[in-house]
């Protein structure tokens, strides 16, 4: 093996691309259209375009892949996660063109790719399955005549793929035709094949997955356990290891399963069984088996001090596991991960995007990042929204948790909102603090968190005024300074001088539902700053410098006290990272504000984010009422129905399924009663 093609895109193919490197292999990477600048693409020894920026046209297409691992002279194919990594077609024409497949063998792809065939493959080696229905073939009628015997609350899934696509809680059974329907075109969209199982819905479960790896010898081993219970839309946030709920006694049961599980399909590589944990109970389920490398992979490597995509190399290579591991591995400490999204915790965690105008990332001991992007990069909704993972190992859980904390406080991406500042207050809820996990716990979370994003403080507004009135200085680099060297004229200088007494600068300032005029006093650097009605409070802008990572790092006094923040223009504004969290400024004037109403609650319906129609629920002339769907957009991986601002009529339905829409299209109207 001399030359490694990684068949996938940004933070994993980075972090794979890594080992390939270190590995002393020559680094091949693929792009589509849209990362033709992504950050994947700059890491690697070399780069081959496969085709336009749909994962269809591009990540999926196999054959565009292999045209280009011949091209680049490659002689083995690493799929990553997602995209192709668990398509046995895909496998067996790497095999078939002659290269080696870094993965596991397709026979065993296609046993644990089937949740159907897999829970009754490892039922009958003995490891324990969730009550419900998984029998193949079975269609709509046939799923409500088991539903109405399993009884609800139920979970509809689909049979293939994972991440939560595809996927249903039904608490009534009327609501059992919509769930199934929602889930088979989802999981068709996503996997290909719209064939789902029913499963009883176990109450405040945790979800306890076990790190397998085998040899193409026979040989198969656990690497412990990581504890994922931390989820939304039954996708993962936050994972750790080991799980704080699992014991000696309960780990090597664990263990025990998840080997038998990779002994039933044959496995080779490094693999994942997920199991779920009945909280309280120390009982377990087999859900279902990842053939393939984990987002969640680094919290084991930190633990075990390994490094799993060597090991998936060597297995490729042919080696024993007696020789690449020639004692059992044993863990120490704890890690924990959390997944930094593009996303709004506020809106239902509903995809964002855009263009990073800056990023900042932490490091310090025991602190790892496996980012995927870089400043410049567009986010759009073809792909994941998923941009880095940050990583903390510490002898014990209390100090990896305190680890993260910091590292989190740290993490900066202006440009998009993301899921960082409620990441943070994740990991302060007392239940996390102390171990109780479960996989409802973050939508908990989050239904007190988003009501308190809604104040914007002051201080602020204030900043960004300050930010304003240094553009207007001869040279913003030299706030502060003095300007005599430069300055021609004495108007040159912003400082508001008059024949009777000096004048404010006036900004109007809007941030996330705010809007406030604010007056700057004297010139940045030493300046009276008065907030709407407030009172003029001292501030001065100490430094405004470049930032290695993309914007400008600043210093604001107010009232005395000195505070760091980055800020990144955009705009008619820009993205301030200020006191802990990320704000999004407009700077407007007061002819602006003159003309600006309150945005009537009735009215166009936009798409909050692009991405394709998957459905139109409504037609024009129907009675609809504040909630109800009327159109579901699909975008990165997932739908997001767009529901109604007000009880009324729809007069206009501007879309059909299949469109392509951009953010804030009008997809229909709706004229309230």
């Amino acid at each position: 093996m001399r030359a490694v093609l990684v068949a996938n895109r940004g933070e994993i193919a980075c972090r794979i691309l890594a080992t390939v490197r270190a590995r002393g292999l020559r680094a091949i990477a693929v792009y589509s259209d849209a990362d033709a600048s992504a950050a994947h693409v700059d890491y690697a020894d070399e780069a081959w375009r496969i085709g336009p920026a749909p994962a269809a046209d591009s990540y999926l297409a196999a054959e565009s892949i292999l045209a280009a691992a011949a091209s680049a002279g490659a002689d083995a194919i690493h799929p990553g996660y997602g995209f192709l990594a668990e398509d046995p077609a895909f496998a067996r024409a790497v095999v078939d063109a002659g290269l080696t497949w870094i993965g596991p063998p397709a026979d065993a792809i296609e046993a644990m790719g089937d949740k159907i065939a897999a829970k009754q493959r490892v039922e009958a080696a003995g490891v324990p399955v969730i009550a419900g229905v998984h029998e193949p073939g079975l269609d709509d009628e046939a799923l409500s005549a088991a539903a109405e015997s399993l009884g609800v609350p139920l979970l509809v899934k689909a049979a293939a793929g994972g991440g939560g696509r595809g996927m249903r809680v039904v608490a009534d059974l009327a609501d059992l035709p919509e769930a199934l329907a929602g889930a088979r075109r989802e999981a068709a969209a996503a996997f290909g094949s719209g064939a789902l199982l029913l499963e009883r819905l176990v109450q405040s479960p945790r979800h306890v997955e076990v790190q397998v790896l085998a040899d193409g010898h026979g040989e198969v081993i656990a690497l412990g356990e990581r504890e994922c219970s931390l989820q939304r839309r039954h996708q993962k946030i936050v994972e750790e290891a080991p799980s704080p709920a699992v014991d000696a006694d309960l780990r090597a049961a664990m263990a025990d399963a998840a080997i038998a599980a990779a002994r039933a399909c044959g496995y080779v590589g490094a693999g994942t069984v997920e199991l779920l944990l009945e909280g309280g109970t120390g009982h377990f389920a087999f859900l279902e088996m990842n053939t393939r490398l984990q987002v969640e992979h680094p919290v084991t490597e930190a633990i075990y001090g390994l490094d799993l995509v060597g090991c998936q190399l060597d297995v490729a290579t042919g080696r024993r596991l007696a020789e690449i591991l020639p004692t059992q591995p044993t863990a120490s400490g704890h890690a924990i991960e959390a997944r930094v999204y593009a996303e709004d915790p506020a809106a239902e965690f509903r995809p964002t995007g855009g263009q990073l105008q800056a990023v900042a990332w932490p490091s310090g001991a025991g602190i790892r990042v496996d980012a995927g992007v870089k400043t410049g990069e567009e986010v759009g909704s073809h792909y994941d929204p998923l941009l880095a993972k940050v990583i903390a190992h510490g002898p014990d859980r209390r100090t990896a948790l305190a680890r993260l904390e910091r590292a989190l406080d740290a993490t900066v991406v202006l440009g998009m909102r993301t899921n960082v500042g409620f990441l943070r207050a994740l990991l302060c809820d007392p239940d996390v603090v102390e171990g109780r996990l479960d996989t409802g716990l973050v939508e908990r979370v989050a239904a007190s968190w988003a009501p308190a994003q809604e104040a914007v403080p002051d201080e602020v507004l204030a900043v960004a005024a300050l930010i304003a009135s240094a553009g207007l200085e001869p040279d913003p680099a030299s706030v502060g300074a003095s300007v005599r060297a430069t300055v021609v004229d004495a108007f040159d200088v912003p400082d508001g001088w008059r024949i009777s007494r000096p004048a404010p600068s006036r900004w109007l300032v809007r941030c996330q539902g705010r809007t406030e005029e604010v007056a700057v006093l004297g010139r940045p650097a030493d300046a009276s700053v008065t907030v709407g009605d407030g009172a003029p409070r001292g501030a001065g802008l100490r430094s405004l410098a470049q930032h290695p990572g993309g914007g400008q790092t600043l210093t604001v006094a107010i009232d005395g006290s000195a505070h760091r923040g980055l800020w990144a223009p955009a705009g008619a504004g820009g993205w301030l990272a200020w006191g802990g969290a990320v704000w999004e400024i407009e700077l407007g004037d007061d002819l602006a504000a003159a003309g600006a109403g309150e945005v009537a609650d009735d009215g166009p319906v936009a798409a909050p984010l692009p991405g394709t129609v998957a459905a139109v629920h409504v037609s024009v002339g129907e009675a609809v009422v504040r909630g109800q769907a009327l159109v579901t957009v699909e975008a990165m991986k997932m739908e997001h129905p767009v529901a109604a601002p007000v009880d009324g009529a729809v007069t206009e339905v501007r879309v059909s399924a299949g469109d392509q829409v951009a953010i804030s299209e009008v997809l229909a109207v709706v004229v309230g009663e």
